[in-house]
């Protein structure tokens, strides 16, 4: 009966290796290694690689215990077998190491828990975050000398397994798949890296492993550009470039047309005193702002600007602009200009310009004139500046500045005018005439300008009879007068009666007439007198009447008065006064403070230094009125020093 079950047992266990015995002890066809003299299990050596390896053709390398790879581990494990991918599709389950053999725990190691294996693109897909259905394509191994050995896999992933997608910035490898361009691999494989874009220098590294993809911010000439690895190209913004561990090899200049002294802001472009000698050729739409002053620009064509539509404001001043290097049209296409600045060149014509211009400065120039198409189309025009050029009454047009609708303020100082010039705008707010050589004020000169607030004719040569009677009492606005710096000989009649602040110093006033300021409503606020020939007998007791409730600030300050003026102590609300630098002597009792009221002044500066006041011979009580005593300034006097 032995005899005849023994074959029949043999036969059942070698035709099913899954059957019931192969669950309870070792499989006949499966080797088990033996323990080591140490108790340690030894390597099994691999099974022999078939002659196209594994059934898929491909080289599958796989970390042991499917953990994270340690260093180590990529370096010593041998190839272990694993579930094809037949297996793992048909839902195959792994064969289990047999119950009958179990390797002891390594001494002083704490085991691993047992994963089922992964291989070396697997981990890393993982890693990256992709997916089976996005993992790379697996290259396909050698066959011959790398088939017959197939752990050199293992230690060479990169040049057998390994290759990723082309991606931006990438070169062709011998094979024709993608690789970035630097980096250890590149090196190795004498592959060229990219070449450098048009414009950036080229900066050493070591080794250029910068030669990644970079995100790099690039500035040209004629437009503003981001340049990415893809080659796309997009707008993007001024601001400076800055270098990062990616970006050693190559970088790219910040603006190669311009100097690198330039400021740059996100819609401003400043290149001032550079010694530029044209305008940089720009094509941006975002650049709102272009300072390009104290250079060297001579020439400007008729299109310098055909690629800056929304530029709001440009400074040329301080250039050596004429008119024949100013194309008479280069600011045309300027359509939405607001601010133009062309102070400090030899221009001598007005060139033409944009309608939609608020502000232009045109200051030491060399125009020889204003024409009735000087300004035609400026009816946005607030603000003109036309000081220190060559103008006269007879070069100026009546109808000049018949355009400007909306003008606000205008500035024609440092010329050669000798009246107010006729035809200015009803509009106008502030007028400044200041060194001009006027020597009157006509009538009818300010008639039209009822809006006018500040009115400047300081150092001119006017004269008291040469200002007619009715040359600005009718300007209702009319609250700033600066006379100051002419010829006047006394405070002026039928001043305008809504006048807050009046500037007569440096003239040659010897007296202030009385009721000279008692028509205005609601009277002066500042009074300034100072450098001019006033004596005492010159101030009368009704000189400041109509001032009582609003004058702040009288300064007499350098004159020839002998005492303190009459009529001060009506000014109920003065809060400033200057009297040094005069030949004071006395500081009377009842002269500056009220002694037979209670009430404190509003008196906070009173100024009687450089007189000849004997201190000792002030009366007590000659400041009662004044709330901080520190405020009276009465030394050093003339004839004294400091320490007296």
């Amino acid at each position: 009966m032995k005899s005849m079950l023994l074959p029949v047992l043999a036969f059942w266990v070698g035709c099913c290796p899954g059957g019931a015995l192969a669950k309870q002890r070792p499989s006949l066809r499966e080797p088990t290694a033996p323990p080591s003299p140490l108790g340690l299990p030894t390597l099994q050596p691999p099974p022999l690689p078939s002659p196209l390896g594994t059934p898929n053709g491909q080289v599958q390398p796989i970390s042991r215990n499917g953990g994270r790879d340690r260093p180590e581990d990529k370096q010593l494990d041998w190839p272990q077998a694993r579930p094809t991918s037949k297996e793992v599709a048909h839902g195959a389950p792994a064969q289990p190491l047999a119950p009958g053999w179990k390797a002891p725990a390594r001494p002083g190691l704490v085991q691993r828990k047992e994963s089922p294996p992964a291989s070396w693109e697997q981990e890393q897909n993982h890693n990256k975050g992709l997916s089976p259905e996005q993992a790379p394509p697996q290259a396909a191994v050698t066959v011959g000398f790398e088939a017959a050995r197939p752990w050199a896999a293992k230690f060479r992933p990169l040049q057998t397994i390994r290759a990723p997608r082309a991606k931006g910035g990438a070169v062709a490898s011998e094979g024709g798949q993608g690789r970035k361009a630097g980096g250890w691999e590149a090196r190795r494989r004498g592959l060229q890296p990219r070449k450098p874009l048009k414009g950036a220098s080229r900066q050493p590294g070591p080794g250029d492993w910068s030669q990644k993809k970079a995100h790099s911010r690039g500035h040209s000439g004629s437009s503003t550009l981001e340049t990415t690895g893809r080659g796309r190209k997009r707008p993007g913004s001024r601001r400076g470039y800055r270098r990062g561990p990616a970006d050693l090899g190559t970088m790219e200049q910040p603006m190669p047309s311009l100097p690198a002294s330039c400021l740059l802001a996100q819609a401003a472009i400043a290149c001032s005193n550079v010694k530029m000698k044209h305008v940089p050729a720009l094509a941006d739409p975002g650049l709102t702002t272009l300072y390009l002053a104290e250079n060297e620009i001579a020439k400007i064509p008729a299109h310098t600007f055909l690629g800056l539509p929304n530029l709001e404001w440009l400074d040329l001043s301080k250039n050596k602009l004429d008119a024949r290097g100013l194309h008479p049209h280069a600011f045309k296409n300027l359509t939405r200009l607001k601010r133009l600045n062309l102070d400090g060149n030899s221009l001598s014509t007005v060139p033409a310009l944009p309608t939609s211009l608020q502000e232009l400065k045109l200051n030491d120039n060399l125009l020889q004139g204003l024409q009735h198409s000087s300004f035609r189309g400026l009816s946005q025009l607030l603000t003109l500046e036309v000081e220190g050029n060559q103008l006269h009454d007879g070069n100026i047009s009546p109808l000049a500045f018949q355009p400007l609708h909306n003008l606000l303020y205008l500035r024609l100082d440092r010329n050669r005018l000798r009246t107010i010039p006729a035809g200015l705008p009803a509009s106008l707010q502030e007028l400044h005439l200041g060194a001009n050589v006027i020597e009157e004020v006509t009538e009818g000169a300010l008639n039209r300008s009822r809006s006018l607030s500040v009115l400047v004719l300081s150092n001119n040569r006017l004269q008291e009879d040469r200002l007619a009677p009715r040359a600005w009492i009718d300007l209702p606005k009319l609250e700033t007068l600066d006379l100051s710096h002419n010829q006047l000989v006394h405070v002026p009649s039928f001043l305008p009666r809504g006048l807050r602040r009046l500037t007569l110093h440096h003239n040659r006033i010897e007296r202030i007439p009385g009721y000279v300021f008692a028509h205005m409503k609601p009277g002066l606020e500042f009074l300034h007198l100072s450098h001019n020939s006033l004596r005492a007998d010159g101030i009368h007791g009704v000189s400041f009447l109509g001032l009582r409730a609003s004058l702040a600030e009288l300064l007499l300050d350098h004159n020839q008065l002998q005492a303190v003026p009459h009529g001060l102590l009506g000014l109920k609300g003065l809060q400033v006064l200057r009297l040094s630098h005069n030949k004071i002597r006395h500081v009377p009792l009842n002269s500056i403070c009220d002694t037979r009221v209670t009430q404190d002044s509003n008196l906070i500066s009173t100024h009687l230094e450089n007189n000849l006041i004997d201190r000792r011979r002030i009366p007590p009580t000659a400041f009662s009125c004044i709330r901080a005593y520190h405020s009276v300034v009465l030394q050093p006097q003339q004839g004294e020093g400091e320490g007296s």
